[in-house]
């Protein structure tokens, strides 16, 4: 004899009664436990068709419904979401009290059956408590054998559902304690994340992605605050391409933005249908969470965690456990947004220590030797190796000369920030010319003579630039070119720039000079 088949005269229900406990006590997974309650439930009773309907205790309707003894294509005909509300289901929502009916169909509330959907006439329900709340109720019709429940089956009923809602507890435990540590290791993830010293643009879209993974919504989305005091989305994250969420902007003065900029959680049924929300997107999400990212009373952003339209609402627990992980990241932002700060200012100090070095030591040195070379050529008197003496001190001088030149460039350029525009001409020059050595494959090297950021005003500056620029990409084309001599020279008279490269021109000859001027 099995429990599927019984013997319609069985001595004793104990025994399946035990079974019936031990089963649903076996799982500590939710959703397997509540399809073991509704087994049992249907087996225990005899029961041709059982559910269990699960019900939010913040909205009071049903959210999940488990059944047993359907076909597809009958389970295919039960309305979703169920309503909870109205009929019989909605009387045991309501009233939380057991229901025993000899015909289903005969009940005034009964409003009927939806097309496809089976004949059903006896009818036995009771609700299932953990602890105080009401977490659901147990439905059971079509007693096998043609009669309807009868007293000892609700009893028998209840006892299960007494029995059923302490391993629901457990489950339910066992189930916010997973959830919990996966939202922890998110948490853990993206700190370690963003400060790794990831670019910002980067650290808000690990946010937005990891979030949304946890929360198992349609997209995670990061928006800041605006200078004409709206929100804008910087950074998206969604299971398919974000598309256009990225720049949508909540308007000034909405009441979402007030409750965000107040630092208040925003909780949305329906993203679709609210009022309050106002963006081109909503049309596309259901149920939703804005999270506001703040961390000493500081308000750096927002989390919203949407889901598709008809997705299941977020629980207590969601809210919780992603209000937590929005505290966490909007710390773990704030901290690597200092420690940005703190390698930059490590960079600028170093690189003015390696200025002040080059200028203190390798700039005087080289100038103390040419000056040294230079009177060392104007001693010299012996005319058979005078000429010699004067061309190679001629050319030494030179060569520290131009070294000079090439360290002050160094030193200007360790002096800029790295990552800001530059202001300065000479800035501007060291740009082009940085720019170009990418296509190039060596760096020009570039000397400036007069104080040019102080004499060029800025038509003639652009005019220089853009011929620089001409220079640089005719000596690009040009074969064989291995190194370019940049120099830019300002007087209160003009200003003239000097392209100069060692390639080979089309008439076959070696090296090219450009030449371009103007008077100031």
């Amino acid at each position: 004899m099995t429990l599927a088949d019984p013997e319609p005269d069985r001595p004793s229900t104990l025994p399946y009664l035990l079974e019936a406990v031990l089963s649903v006590g076996s799982e500590l997974e939710l959703n397997t436990t509540l399809q073991h309650i509704v087994d049992s439930a249907a087996e225990l009773c005899e029961a041709r068709y059982g559910a269990l309907g699960v019900i939010d205790p913040e909205r009071v309707r049903l959210t999940a419904l488990i059944t047993t003894g359907f076909t597809e294509e009958e389970r295919a005909a039960i309305p979703w979401p169920p309503d909870g509300h109205t009929g019989v289901l909605g009387a045991l929502v309501s009233d939380g009290r057991p229901l025993l009916l000899d015909d289903l169909t005969a009940d005034p509330r009964f409003e009927g059956f939806p097309p496809g959907h089976p004949r059903m006439r006896s009818f036995l329900g009771v609700p299932i408590r953990v602890h105080t709340e009401v977490f659901g109720n147990l439905y059971l019709t079509e007693k096998r054998g043609g009669d309807g429940f009868t007293e000892e089956d609700l009893a028998l009923l209840r006892v299960l559902a007494s029995q059923a809602g302490i391993a629901i507890g457990n489950a339910r435990l066992y189930e916010t304690a997973r959830r919990r540590e996966r939202w922890i290791e998110g948490a853990a993830a993206v700190t370690t994340a963003l400060l790794a010293g990831r670019p910002a643009a980067d650290a808000l879209r690990c946010v937005a992605e990891r979030a949304r993974l946890l929360a198992d919504a349609a997209a995670g989305v990061v928006l800041q605050p605006t200078p004409e005091g709206g929100m804008e989305i910087v950074a998206a994250s969604a299971q398919g391409d974000p598309g256009d969420l990225v720049g949508t902007s909540i308007a000034p003065g909405s009441a979402v933005l007030e409750q965000l900029l107040g630092g208040e959680p925003v909780f949305i049924e329906d993203s679709a249908t609210d009022p309050r929300m106002t963006t081109h997107v909503r049309e596309r999400f259901g149920p939703s969470m804005m999270l506001p990212l703040q961390s000493g009373g500081q308000l750096i952003g927002t989390l919203a965690l949407p889901r598709h339209r008809g997705g299941p609402p977020y629980d207590a627990v969601d809210r919780l456990l992603a209000s937590q992980f929005a505290s966490q990241a909007a710390l773990a932002l704030v901290l690597a947004d200092a420690q940005h700060d703190r390698e930059q200012l490590a960079v600028y100090e170093d690189r003015d220590r390696i200025a002040r070095d080059l200028h203190d030591l390798v700039v005087q040195r080289l100038f103390a030797t040419e000056m040294m070379l230079e009177s060392t050529r104007r001693r010299s008197s012996n005319a058979p190796v005078r000429d010699t003496v004067e061309d190679e001190l001629g050319r030494a001088v030179d060569e520290l000369d131009s070294t000079i030149q090439e360290v002050r460039t160094a030193i200007f350029a360790l002096q800029q920030p790295p990552t800001d525009a530059p202001t300065t001409f000479r800035g501007r020059v060291l740009r082009e010319t940085g720019g170009a050595a990418v296509l190039l494959g060596f760096q020009p090297s570039v000397h400036f003579t007069g104080a040019v950021d102080a004499l060029l005003p800025e038509p003639v500056a652009a005019d220089l630039l853009a011929a620089l620029r001409g220079a640089l990409a005719a000596a690009h084309r040009r074969s064989g070119v291995t190194s370019i001599e940049v120099g830019v020279d300002a007087n209160p008279a003009r200003a003239r720039l000097t392209v100069s490269d060692d390639g080979r021109a089309e008439s076959g000859t070696r090296g090219t000079t450009v030449t371009w001027e103007s008077p100031l």
